[in-house]
């Protein structure tokens, strides 16, 4: 089986949906990132980041995240269940061994009960073995861990102190990037 079959060989944009899953002591659960292309085994993390991925052709954002919380640890919710978007992100930079132009938006998830499970998870990222852990903002703001994004210990706050309103904030800009 290919691996890489819906990711395209050459650069290109990549639409993503992530979803802030914060459970009722408002940690947020994060996946350890163990590879940057298929041709290497997995190491140790090399980042910390939020569950989601790819935008299907035709799917909605939020659609994309449900699907992506049912996939990679086995959560069913409805598309209404997603606050925000809260956050948009652009990260220029290795997929799989592509460059790549990744668009995420980031819906949050409060209040979460849930045991995960992976079973669901792609081939990729069963490959990949991920681990998986619910961190606290102190955690996050004190560790010497890297995260997407980068700058998660500061935008978190806002989203921790309640409902969400309003537009999503852009973050993570990297040098480079223009809004227009």
């Amino acid at each position: 089986m290919d691996l890489l079959a819906g990711y395209g060989s050459g650069p290109g944009v990549r639409l993503a949906s992530r979803v802030l899953l914060l459970d009722r002591h408002q940690r947020v659960l994060l996946f350890g990132a163990r590879i940057v292309e298929l041709r290497t085994a997995p190491a140790e993390v090399i980042f910390w980041y939020t569950p989601g991925g790819g935008v299907d052709a035709g799917e909605s954002l939020r659609a994309a995240a449900v699907r992506e919380l049912a996939e990679e640890i086995g959560l069913v919710v409805a598309e209404a269940d997603l606050e925000g978007p809260v956050w948009l992100r652009r990260s220029v930079d290795q997929f799989l061994g592509t460059r790549m132009d990744s668009r995420e938006t980031f819906f949050v998830l409060r209040e979460v009960d849930h045991v995960v499970d992976v079973t669901g998870q792609t081939e990729i990222e069963q490959f990949e073995d991920q681990p998986y852990r619910w961190w606290t903002l102190r955690e996050i703001a004190s560790s010497r861990e890297s995260f997407a994004p980068r700058d998660l210990a500061t935008v978190l706050p806002a989203v921790l102190a309640g409902p969400w309103s309003g537009p999503p904030e852009f973050i993570d800009v990297q040098s480079g990037d223009r809004r227009s």
